[in-house]
């Protein structure tokens, strides 16, 4: 390397903060500390795929129509050809046949949209198991789960703007789920659909949320996100050298940055392959909603399948109050159990903390989900119940391609319900405690070798060695006695000597 060329990058960077103090300003901010452990990678998952939704949202836009009026399709496609449908069916169909890189383009954005939501859920289990949530970022936690229900909201307007037959019968089970609700449940649907249902109000409608009011919520509320991030930092796997008053990790620039740009090039490039090798949502072969039709093993995205599961798995429960009806069998599972689901995560970060009396201090070690049984055992809890329910909403698919009885599925479903989630926690939490003592016992007495030696009393024991590799956040030392109870209500070993409360940036 010419000793010239630094000198003259020096000089160049000099002649550049004399100008615009670039280094003076930003300089704190290029240093920043970032984890570079995979498991932080997963919100970022979430927002690249979000600048993709956007990128092709607004393409998608230019061709769009979102009317209901109802034309004759005089299109390509000829199964289709000279049938009523609506003018959003009519715009879909042109975007997929008539325009050059249209489809692909539609499946990029429904394709991004899967791993949005997918991403946002998955990237708050990290935070959950991990105990980020904890102080000073409960406020964080809180607009994470504020953007997943964002999320599924978007996520549900965008599916039903096609217009064609299974986003209507989604649309159809919404409808009956507003009408559900007690007293008010005709004027929300009234006001939702613009008349009597299906009306030609409601994609408009849809359509004005899903390219305006909610990506709006969406951006702002990451941005804030994104802020507190860099305001409150990250939180650290326990190692040498890492305190709960520091931050250890790789710069922003350039190592960071660097490997972001990375992560965003590849979730770019996997959405655009996906998109062009695996189909999704043809609608062609659905055809436009009528209201007297319901095509069979009609399934919603993903996302979305936990109402459909609850909604099956109910009994045909109502009850006749003053000459009102009230239909628990869609109360409960469409309202009740949403609102119940989100309210629980919502308060979770807050309610542990004043058990645990950790609200006193700021929190920025993550936790290894063994550490904190009754925690991981929770969230496996919930983790089954969600994945019942996710089943049960393809209850028919499943009866039929196993050739079982679809009423005695639903009553296994049913019995899982309830069953499962509860085994799901006690096994979690043994598996968490024995794991600790596994842990404890190795740290102890060392790695086996994989030698047996005679020893002179004529007994044998294998031989050890100290240990040298340790997992991210693991203890260089025995833990706590694996016969001494865990320090808090939940399941936490008792740790001597905190540190005091400060944070530095």
């Amino acid at each position: 390397m010419n000793p010239g060329s630094g000198a003259a990058g020096e000089r160049f960077a000099d002649a550049v903060d004399a100008r615009l103090p670039v280094h003076d300003g930003a300089g704190q901010l290029l240093r920043k500390a970032f984890p570079d452990h995979w498991s932080f990678l997963l919100g970022e998952i979430a927002l690249y795929s979000l600048i993709v939704l956007v990128l092709t949202g607004v393409w998608l836009t230019f061709f769009f129509t979102p009317e209901m009026s109802e034309v004759v399709y005089q299109g390509p496609y000829v199964p289709l050809r000279g049938r009523l449908m609506s003018g959003a069916f009519d715009s879909t169909l042109r975007i997929s046949f008539d325009i050059r890189g249209g489809l692909l383009m539609r499946q990029a954005h429904h394709w991004a949209a899967l791993v949005f939501v997918a991403a946002i859920g998955v990237h708050l289990l990290r935070i959950f198991f991990t105990g980020a949530f904890r102080r000073p970022r409960e406020i964080n936690w809180v607009i994470g789960v504020t953007l997943l229900v964002l999320a599924l909201t978007e996520g549900f307007a965008g599916y039903s703007l096609p217009d064609d037959l299974l986003s209507g019968t989604g649309l159809r089970i919404a409808q009956g789920i507003m009408l559900s609700i007690p007293v008010i449940g005709t004027y929300v649907s009234t006001l939702a659909f613009g008349a009597q249902y299906p009306g030609h109000d409601i994609v408009p409608r849809l359509y004005s949320l899903h390219i305006l009011l909610l990506p709006g919520a969406l951006i702002a509320l990451v941005t804030v996100h994104l802020i507190l991030v860099f305001y409150l930092k990250h939180t650290h796997w326990r190692g040498p050298g890492r305190r709960n008053s520091n931050a250890v990790g790789k710069p922003l620039f350039p190592r960071f940055t660097a490997s972001s740009l990375g992560l965003s090039l590849t979730v770019s490039g996997v959405l655009v392959a996906l998109s062009g090798v695996a189909q999704i949502n043809p609608v062609w072969k659905y055809g436009p909603y009528r209201p007297d039709q319901v095509s069979t093993g009609s399934q919603p995205d993903w996302y979305v399948g936990f109402l459909e599961g609850s909604l099956r798995l109910v009994p045909p429960w109502e009850t006749n109050v003053a000459g009102h009806t009230l239909m628990w069998n869609v109360l409960l599972p469409a309202v009740v159990l949403p609102a119940l689901f989100f309210l629980v995560l919502y308060a979770y970060p807050f309610v542990e903390q004043r058990l645990t009396g950790e609200w006193r201090q700021e929190q920025h070690f993550c936790d290894r989900p063994r550490e904190r049984p009754v925690r991981t055992g929770l969230g496996a809890a919930g983790v089954t119940f969600y994945a019942v329910l996710l089943l049960a909403g393809g209850n028919d698919v499943v009866a039929l391609s196993f050739r079982v009885s679809v009423n005695a599925l639903t009553w296994i479903f049913r019995i899982s319900l309830i069953v499962a989630p509860i085994a799901a926690f006690f096994v979690t939490r043994t598996l968490c405690r024995a794991l600790l003592r596994a842990e404890q016992e190795r740290l102890t007495e060392g790695e086996e070798v994989g030698e047996v030696r005679q020893t002179l009393t004529g007994g044998y024991e294998s031989g050890h060695r100290p240990v040298t590799s340790f997992r991210p956040g693991a203890p260089r030392r025995p833990l706590s006695p694996p016969d001494r109870p865990p320090g808090s209500r939940t399941g936490t070993p008792a740790r001597p000597h905190p540190e005091p409360e400060h944070r530095s940036r």
